[in-house]
């Protein structure tokens, strides 16, 4: 993963995106990002990474999609994310597709915290779960086009 140094060029459903390695981030932080970008995008077209919300808000998403009214469609994290931060997600942003990846990870841990902060009230949109396995690295090809393999995925309605 030395090629993740300073930045990275992926490629995904005729659109580029330039990934910038900041030094506090993991290669895996960076690699989940461009991944997650990939799965996501034939979805949500206007897909982006690393923005803020249009709004003020205490936590910016690795990943963003924003929907009618500038209100978040989908929401992406990458890496670790506290148990706080998950209830706090997932009340405030009801109609918020989510999708939390990790990076070679069994997913039972996190599996439990997202029920212990999934709602009492009812959701309109997904959240998502996903572990990228150990040599996920390999998807990205030398042009940086992204092809994906095979994931594990826990989704709640």
């Amino acid at each position: 993963m030395d090629y993740l140094r300073r930045k990275l060029t992926v490629r995904a459903q005729g659109q580029s995106l330039v990934l910038i390695k900041r030094p506090v981030e993991s290669a895996e932080h960076v690699l989940q990002k461009a991944l997650l970008w990939a799965l996501y995008l034939p979805r949500y077209p206007g897909l982006r990474v690393e923005v803020h919300l249009p709004q003020p808000s205490r936590y910016k998403p690795d990943l963003l999609a924003l929907g009618a009214k500038d209100d978040p469609s989908f929401w992406g994290e990458c890496g670790v994310v506290a148990l706080d931060k998950l209830r706090f997600l997932l009340n405030r942003y009801r109609h918020t597709h989510f999708a939390f990846s990790k990076w070679d990870m069994h997913l039972d841990p996190f599996t439990e915290m997202i029920e212990a902060a999934l709602p009492t009230g009812r959701r309109t949109a997904p959240v998502e779960l996903i572990s990228f396995p150990p040599d996920a690295s390999d998807w990205i090809g030398a042009d940086g086009s992204i092809v994906l393999g095979d994931f594990e995925l826990r989704r709640w309605e």
